[in-house]
């Protein structure tokens, strides 16, 4: 399952630097996950950084896009190669 950032963002640029993927892109209004790259740091770190360093939690996982472990580490094994 990929991470998802809600209208509650309040664009301070926490999450993007901390995302080893570069998954995390500013929109319009709030900051965007991109699906096709977020791992939920499956492969880099234990838990996801954006969630560990977002002052107002508004990154949660998103219901649309529906990965378990497995899928998420090939996923960041396709990325690193």
């Amino acid at each position: 399952m990929s991470l998802t950032i809600s209208e509650e963002c309040i664009n301070c640029d926490l999450c993007r630097p901390e995302c080893p993927n570069e998954a995390i892109s500013q929109g319009d209004n709030t900051y965007f996950i991109d699906p096709m790259l977020c791992t939920e740091c499956v492969g880099h770190h234990d838990v996801s950084q954006c969630i560990e360093v977002c002052p107002v939690d508004c990154i949660s996982k998103d219901p649309n896009n529906v990965e378990d472990h497995d899928s998420l580490f090939k996923k960041y094994s396709k990325l690193v190669h």
